[in-house]
């Protein structure tokens, strides 16, 4: 997005004290490997090398400048910065304008060998007196590095197996701090470059680089990439801003889609709610590969999903929820008691145990994975087949089982309803692929597949549906509402329009939206998710509410919808995970790959007039003459077995 919201700020103050900023005030750089987040202020709060999942050496964000940070501002009385990507890349712009004159920063992650950030300075006009100022603490802010100068004058900062060069030509000298500063004037037509870059404190310095040649193949990369994206919406560059963020999340080297590049920031400010988002999880495979590949983007797709199927292959009864970016299973989950938190929000977590934790969603979002993808002509390797045969005779025995369910609640398990309708999904999709001869099993197999499959719908549709409140519920037998149960129709569960689909979307959209937004559950009262306090409104939920909206005809609420959820991105078209409707703030982990694929799903549904379940199967997307009659069979059969398992 080229608009830019104009912010003014005092003068600029270097105290170590000094907190975060906002989480709308956070700009997203990044090189397909790592991610820096940079704030209208010009400071570099977070920044993890060589992975997205490494430890950060800026980590400000959690704390303040003493735990590390790289900034480049005016010192001047009064600044008045705006900022913008350059269309369709993610090159970062930003102009500070003083009395004195305006000058224009660049940043940027070069795509390719290495661990760079880059930062350029220009003098538009004017003469302009700026200051850079550079705290790199290793090991999530704790470690001081050693610095020193190399032969050619670099600076060169190491601790333990860190290092980290710093090539300026702008002087530079130490502070009492244990800092690095510089301050320089610049006036119009000057250029001064700071290339940080990240290697190994073993080996030689990282490979220097040309910082102007290497911006324009940066933005020629990004440009080139994003001009491949699908269009013809009402919010095309929201669209492909969306699918610039999520490209930006992928892991490169593997196809790993994080969550987020971001830890711990909190989904209720000053809360306990922080959770380190910097893995992939299962949950996201569907809509994320939907996303993707009606993005516009088959490549990523066929990447992530042979991710997906590296990730799960081995015992089924030891599949994760959530994985690291290379398909790591062990992720501890620690404290780092020395960082106060954003807005003192602790604990600070860094790894994830709900890793360790058993939920048959994922088994449904796998299988829907492997089906979505072949529908729309992705081929499946034989080793995903076979994997999934595995997980199948695995979860007809486990499906009866409790779980934590997908949002991961440390409450104990339960028998979630959301869960059995996703190993309802797995089944399904299973015989969907059987029919098409792609599923490599017998007909043995496909009949007891059937059996389980459809005990499972007739289950789910009298335990977890509630006749006095005219909706499905969280889990059997309890009374409280869960977003997830929007689901019901993008997964083909039940018809759109079935009656218990209607009065669910109506409980939810009564009792659990806020302010126009729609919450995951109720933190207070019947969901007990082992946690204290309260979390934002969950836009992806919000996303999910307008699809049924508009798979029900009611297009001008969905409409209304997508425009409040578009107005609370950032100017620069990014969004978090939460919104906290009091405060009016985005919270939670930031950018957040869930709510960016939602996002591209919902303006493709929305155009293209198609509600959750007209998207199964690639409709619109060339999905071939099997899928078509799969479709018309499914709905044949549902009509049948309706009148069967209806209360």
């Amino acid at each position: 997005m080229r608009c830019g919201r104009r912010s003014g700020f005092p003068a600029a103050g270097w105290s170590r004290g000094r907190m975060a900023a906002r989480i709308e005030d956070y700009a997203l750089v990044g090189d397909c490997r790592s991610a820096a987040l940079i704030s209208r202020r010009g400071s570099v709060d977070w920044l993890c090398w060589p992975r997205f999942d490494a430890a950060a050496l800026f980590t400000s964000l959690l704390g303040t400048e003493a735990h590390g940070f790289w900034k480049i501002f005016p010192e001047a009385e009064h600044v008045e910065s705006r900022w913008a990507y350059r269309p369709g890349s993610l090159v970062l712009e930003t102009r500070h304008i003083t009395r004195q004159g305006e000058v224009l920063v660049t940043d940027f992650m070069p795509v390719g060998d290495g661990s760079h950030l880059v930062r350029l300075v220009e003098g538009v006009h004017g003469r302009v007196a700026m200051r850079m100022e550079m705290a790199v603490r290793f090991d999530y802010g704790s470690a001081v590095p050693w610095v020193s100068r190399s032969e050619l004058g670099d600076l060169r900062a190491v601790s333990g197996p860190h290092k980290v060069v710093l090539r300026t030509d702008v002087h530079l000298k130490g502070s009492d701090a244990q800092t690095t500063v510089a301050e320089f004037t610049v006036q119009a037509g000057d250029k001064h470059r700071f290339v940080l870059s990240y290697g190994p404190s073993h080996e030689d310095d990282p490979v220097a680089i040309e910082p102007r040649r290497a911006l324009d193949a940066t933005d020629r990369h990004w440009r080139d990439w994003s001009s491949r994206a699908a269009g013809g919406t009402a919010w095309d560059r929201m669209l492909q801003r969306s699918l610039l963020t999520l490209k930006a999340l992928i892991y490169e080297p593997t196809g790993g889609i994080v969550a987020a590049p971001t830890a711990s920031l909190p989904e209720g400010l000053g809360g306990e709610r922080n959770w380190d988002y910097r893995f992939c999880w299962l949950r996201d495979s569907t809509l994320t590969l939907i996303a993707l590949m009606d993005g516009g983007y088959i490549d990523e797709a066929a990447d992530w999903l042979g991710w997906l199927q590296r990730a799960v292959a081995g015992n089924p009864e030891q599949a994760h929820i959530l994985y690291g970016i290379g398909g790591e299973r062990l992720l501890p989950e620690i404290e780092l008691d020395w960082l106060p938190g954003y807005e003192n929000s602790k604990p600070v977590r860094i790894g994830n145990a709900a890793a360790g934790q058993f939920q048959l969603d994922v088994y449904g979002e796998l299988f829907d994975a492997l089906y979505q993808a072949h529908a729309r002509g992705l081929p499946v390797s034989e080793d995903g087949l076979r994997v999934g045969l595995a997980i199948l005779g695995h979860l007809e025995k486990a499906w009866h089982q409790p779980d934590e369910g997908i949002w991961e609640v440390r409450g104990g398990p339960r028998h979630f309803t959301h869960s059995k309708v996703m190993a309802w999904v797995a089944f399904d999709r299973a015989l969907r692929m059987h029919e098409m001869h792609e599923s490599g099993a017998t007909e043995e197999h496909a009949k007891r597949w059937r059996a389980v499959r459809d005990a499972i719908h007739a289950e789910v549709c009298e335990k977890g549906f509630d006749p006095e409140l005219n909706s499905f519920v969280q889990s059997y037998g309890a009374k409280a509402l869960d977003a997830s149960l929007l689901l019901i129709a993008h997964t083909g569960f039940l018809p759109q329009d079935d009656p218990r689909v209607v009065g669910t979307v109506e409980a939810i959209g009564k009792g659990l939206m806020r302010d126009g937004f729609i919450l995951r559950y109720e933190t207070e009262g019947q969901t007990t998710d082992g946690l204290s306090g309260n979390e934002g409104a969950f836009l992806p939920c919000t996303f999910w509410y307008a699809d049924n909206l508009i798979g029900l005809g009611r297009r001008d609420e969905a409409r209304a919808i997508i425009e409040r959820l578009i107005g609370i991105c950032t100017d620069l078209g990014l969004v978090s995970e939460e919104y906290d409707v009091q405060a009016k703030r985005l919270v939670g982990n930031f950018p957040q790959a869930f709510t960016h694929v939602a996002l591209v799903n919902t303006l493709l549904s929305y155009t293209r007039g198609e509600g959750p379940a007209d998207r199964q199967g690639g409709k619109g997307n060339g999905a071939p003459p099997a899928v078509l009659r799969q479709r018309e069979a499914d709905k044949r059969h549902a009509q049948g077995e309706l009148e069967d398992v209806k209360p």
